[in-house]
């Protein structure tokens, strides 16, 4: 295997499972819609059409609004709050570790933490606001997406006039579809969470070790 890939097999092997997936739902998505729009009378999309409809657009930001908020949540609350006995959580007495302490930085230390001050504040949380500005950037994806998909459905079934994106915000229709993703992201975390307890998975890092106690906390 050569150097670069087997440093970054994870990723690879992470996004290409992405490309893939996102690959496969575009073409069944374009099949479901099409089969909608033949029930309606009206013409069927080319497969590049489709891909610029809110029918696939909000298919796809509803998901990854889930995901980013998922993610960024769990970041920022793992900062905070314990679960004794859990690989996902860092030890009951722990603070800070002391290799945060940008006192501690040295010549190969990211920049910020060299130059202190306002760079330093943001670096210190730069995770979970990077993932959080991507749920949001998800959650408007998925609200105009979202949408155009519903003005569509209700033109071609009564006929009626469009509405704003900040009338389908007010909606059931939307929140609908967002909280049947985020409940299903939240409780996947959680049973995560819990499951690291007593369970483990022999050379994952998201683990205990296998002879580590039930009541040790963090992996």
């Amino acid at each position: 295997m050569p150097r670069w890939l087997r440093d970054n097999a994870l990723t690879v092997a992470m996004l290409g499972a992405f490309a893939i997936f996102l690959a496969l739902q575009s073409v069944f998505g374009w099949q479901v819609h099409n089969e909608e729009l033949t029930q309606y009378g009206a013409a069927p999309l080319s497969w590049w059409a489709y891909l610029g409809t809110g029918h696939f657009a909000e298919a796809v930001f509803e998901n990854w609004e889930s995901e980013f908020l998922q993610m960024g949540g769990y970041v920022l609350l793992t900062a905070y709050l314990v679960q004794k006995g859990s690989a996902e959580s860092k030890p009951e007495d722990q603070t800070d570790r002391p290799e945060d302490d940008p006192s501690r930085a040295t010549p190969d230390s990211p920049w910020p933490t060299r130059v202190g001050g306002l760079p330093l504040a943001i670096y210190r949380n730069s995770l979970s606001i990077a993932l959080l500005m991507i749920f949001a950037g998800s959650f408007l994806g998925h609200l105009f997406g979202g949408v155009a998909a519903y003005n569509q459905e209700q033109a071609l079934e009564t006929g009626a006039a469009p509405i704003t994106a900040w009338q389908f915000l007010g909606t059931s229709d939307f929140w609908f579809q967002s909280m049947q993703n985020w409940q299903s992201e939240f409780l996947a975390v959680g049973v995560l969470i819990l499951l690291s307890i007593v369970l483990r998975q022999h050379a994952s890092p998201e683990s205990k070790p296998v002879t580590a106690a039930h009541a040790e906390t963090g992996a």
